[in-house]
């Protein structure tokens, strides 16, 4: 290195370790909120520029002379060579999605400390290199889905496991994610609008940028962030004007056009609608995060909640029940570790890479930004009052539903907050109540209103940003909805091809219609029975989101630890198993806790038995209000406790069985058969990186003559 980089990089360590050391020695005294935007930029810059480029050429042994499946397969539907900028903004818009806003959120009840730590050195050694290392194997291998990927290098039996367990895990994800989307948008004329003007917006770029003026991202994109800005805007005038009625959905029509939306973005190529639209949000997305980034900066706001919290210690908390560990690394998935991530490495993105050493900016890169808006989302939930957070986030059966009785339950809780000042904060955002509203979003929203307001505007705008805030979380989570329904297909195409080969082309156009088709009939059963049934649908299922997720996180893992070891590369295969061993640790204590555990707050069979036992002696429990309702709940704590099980077995038989091939690799001489395509010389010239490198201009240059 030379002498200024030494330089700079010792400056960013010194910074990056004070801001670690302020936040950890606090002892009670209030902490600002940028010694933490310190501590998680400084240690981002640091992981990218050293752990994410030693993966790249030591661990995976990147190789741009090798063509990439998007240039060899090329057919403009599914396999498509994609500028590395647009392609780094669909990959972040479609892993970026409720986990990384509403999980750190709903961890803050336990301080804001231990959730950023799992956010910040989650990501680094465990997040960013699942999603890193699952692209770049799966790009090795035409882009196959996690799924089949296990089945062909772990084997029949683990990898049997793994596809069953891969895909009914996705359409539960899928599901929640449209759920929270739905509940973003209903009534909000602002939002639908604004979501609306994406699609025709979308549409104009990839044709803009494919038709009219190839190649020219730069001019494309300032067209699109133009027209994205001017529909946002537009979207308050609708909402003040005589359209608004026609912007008005129920949740039960707004299931139905989102239903019809996945079908749409996964049939079509993806150039068309899926990687223009994703682009496009992506500049709402982190030019919002980096915004917020800006205003802490600038009001340097002091967190009012404090590094522990005494749910941290007794599992006792009203948002969540269970203790630290393992609940905080379930909670908070997305900014850290989350195994929908690997899905879409496994998907769209190793269909559409240019260059092989792209992995390390968009696999690792786009991780790094998402965990970035948690520590964003972790900032705007510690900023509130403890009495406003947990008059908020508790349910309505701990808080009541007045500021009295909220007023008094917090108290009681250990944090004081008066019910003129619960009023004053749901008038400030011009909400009738603030009291009960669970889920984190209006949490957030009400955070991000607040450092907003605090350097644009003041507080006669607060209404304004809290509005904003509740539609740009459900763009974040519309990306991963479309995206998912494209990686569902891929994956049940992939596993249906086994049967019958035509099925596994996955740019064959009758297979990819029926199969998307199926795809989005499963999750939209669920969302639809979930919006119009309180207790059922995807209501069912919500409760097990978290602990799904984490062990999908473990297939990737195990696949990727499978296929490093099986590659020669056993010295560097503590790269993805240590992650993988604290992922198998957390989930399956998680597992066994929600299945086992005798606290009917914590375990799902207790759960049942405690609602059976009052639904025997005629009693009705909160937050069932009728009999009807209490039957639903013994049957939901059922199914859940039995799929937690489920998943868990699952899981398990993946980990022993690629444990089996492990040991068969290491003492095999030779090395096992690998699934990997063959080398074939590229003829791309594309960066590796945001910014070409001077050898990189060079090179386009002299490509550009040739032609």
């Amino acid at each position: 290195m030379k002498v200024r980089s030494v330089i700079i990089w010792t400056v960013v360590a010194v910074i990056s370790a004070a801001a670690w050391g302020v936040l950890a020695l606090s002892r009670g005294e209030k902490v600002n909120a940028v010694w933490l935007l310190a501590a998680a930029l400084g240690s981002y810059a640091i992981a990218y520029r050293f752990y994410a480029r030693f993966i790249l050429h030591k661990v995976l042994g990147a190789d741009n002379r090798r063509a990439t499946p998007a240039e060899r397969l090329n057919n403009s539907i599914d396999y498509h060579p994609t500028d590395r900028r647009i392609l780094f903004g669909h990959h972040f818009a479609a892993i970026a999605g409720a986990g990384p806003l509403v999980g750190p959120v709903l961890a803050a009840q336990m301080g804001f400390l231990p959730g950023t730590i799992w956010i910040i050195a989650g990501v680094i050694f465990a997040g960013a290199v699942q999603d890193m290392v699952i692209l770049f194997f799966s790009m090795r291998r035409n882009g196959k889905s996690l799924g089949q990927m296990a089945r062909e290098e772990i084997g029949p039996v683990g990898g049997a496991a793994a596809l069953i367990a891969v895909f009914a895990i996705m359409i539960i994800l899928l599901a929640v994610l449209a759920l929270v989307v739905v509940n973003a948008l209903a009534k909000s004329p602002w939002g639908v609008f604004s979501i609306a003007m994406t699609i025709p917006i979308a549409l104009f770029m990839g044709f803009y940028l494919r038709k009219i003026r190839p190649g020219r991202v730069v001019e494309t994109t300032v067209i699109g962030v133009a027209l994205l800005v001017l529909a946002i805007v537009a979207g308050g005038w609708v909402q003040e004007s005589d359209w608004a009625s026609a912007f008005t959905l129920s949740p039960s029509a707004l299931a139905l056009w989102l239903i019809a939306y996945g079908f749409v973005a996964a049939v079509l190529p993806v150039w068309m609608l899926l990687a223009p639209r994703d682009y496009l949000s992506t500049f709402m997305k982190i030019g919002t995060i980096a915004l917020l980034a800006v205003g802490v900066a600038i009001t340097m706001p002091v967190l009012q909640n404090p590094a522990f919290t005494e749910f941290a210690f007794n599992g006792k908390g009203p948002v969540f029940a269970g203790s630290l560990f393992p609940f905080v690394f379930i909670i908070i998935a997305c900014g850290a570790l989350s195994g929908f991530h690997s899905l879409i490495s496994s998907g769209t993105t190793p269909k559409m890479i240019q260059k092989e050493t792209q992995v390390r900016m968009i696999g690792y890169g786009a991780m790094l930004m998402e965990s970035f808006v948690a520590v964003m989302a972790m900032i705007a939930a510690s900023l509130l009052s403890p009495g406003l957070y947990f008059a908020m986030n508790s349910p309505a059966a701990v808080v009541g539903t007045t500021v009295e009785s909220a007023a008094r339950a917090v108290s009681n809780l250990g944090f004081v907050i008066t019910p003129e000042q619960l009023q004053a904060a749901a008038q400030a955002v011009q909400e009738e109540t603030l009291i009960a509203r669970t889920g984190g979003a209006p949490t957030l929203a009400v955070g991000i209103s607040q450092i907003f307001s605090g350097f644009l505007g003041g507080p006669a705008l607060q209404a304004f940003w809290y509005h904003f805030a509740i539609m740009f979380e459900a763009l974040f989570i519309l990306t991963t909805v479309d995206a998912g329904t494209r990686v569902g297909r891929f994956m049940l195409q992939d596993t249906l091809g086994n049967l019958w080969k035509p099925l596994g082309r996955v740019s064959w156009w009758p297979g990819l219609t029926a199969v998307s088709a199926v795809v989005v009939g499963a999750w939209g059963y669920f969302l639809y029975q979930g919006v119009n049934d309180p207790l059922g649908g995807i209501n069912q299922l919500f409760p097990l989101f978290g602990i799904a997720n984490q062990l999908l996180a473990a297939v990737a893992l195990t696949v990727g630890t499978t296929l490093l070891i099986k590659s020669g590369r056993l010295k560097w295969a503590w790269v993805t198993g240590i992650p993988l061993a604290w992922d198998a640790a957390v989930t399956l204590t998680a597992s066994y806790q929600k299945v086992f555990s005798t606290d009917p707050q914590l375990g799902f069979f207790a759960q049942r038995a405690r609602f059976q036992e009052a639904l025997d002696r005629g009693q009705i429990l909160a937050p069932a209000k009728s009999m009807d309702a209490m039957r639903q709940i013994v049957i939901n704590s059922t199914v859940d406790g039995i799929l937690a099980a489920l998943f868990a077995i699952l899981i398990i038989i993946v980990i022993l069985d690629a444990a089996r091939l492990w040991t068969q690799a290491i003492r095999s001489k030779e090395p096992l058969p690998s699934t990997e395509a063959p080398f074939e010389e590229s003829k791309l010239v594309a960066p590796a990186g945001l910014i070409a490198t001077r050898e990189e201009r060079r090179q386009m240059a002299t490509t550009a003559e040739s032609r």
